[in-house]
């Protein structure tokens, strides 16, 4: 019996950051401005910070891994919305609970300003 239709295409593995959120500045930006400007001037990754390595938060970072910090970072990203991701409404005034407290006033703060440059 001959089958009709398509052959099959193995397209290869599917990729680690499918449905996650890619700013356009991408992990370059992230690592040059995002991460030293946003998080780490925050002091929350510092060390027996909230977001440091074993902090036992659901998000945390590694010193020296970009890979794996952008990856966390993706997972707290809203593209449709930018200015309603996790990762800029939790630390910002008024609008998400955090335990750290608030960091930032509100979106015209410059650590927020370099967030929102990510999109």
């Amino acid at each position: 019996m001959l089958l009709a239709g398509c052959p099959t295409v193995d397209l290869g593995d599917t990729p680690d950051d499918i449905n996650l959120c890619n700013p356009p500045g991408g992990p370059d930006y992230f690592n040059a401005e995002v991460f030293p400007n946003y998080i780490q001037a925050g002091n929350c990754t510092m060390a027996g910070g909230c977001h440091a390595e074993g902090g036992g938060n659901a998000l945390n970072f590694r010193t020296g891994d970009n890979t794996f910090n952008y990856r966390q970072a993706q997972v707290f990203l809203n593209c449709g919305t930018p200015e309603m991701s996790p990762l800029l409404t939790k630390p910002l005034a008024g609008v998400d609970t955090h335990g750290g407290g608030d960091i930032f006033t509100s979106t015209s703060d410059p650590a927020a300003q370099v967030f929102l440059g990510w999109f």
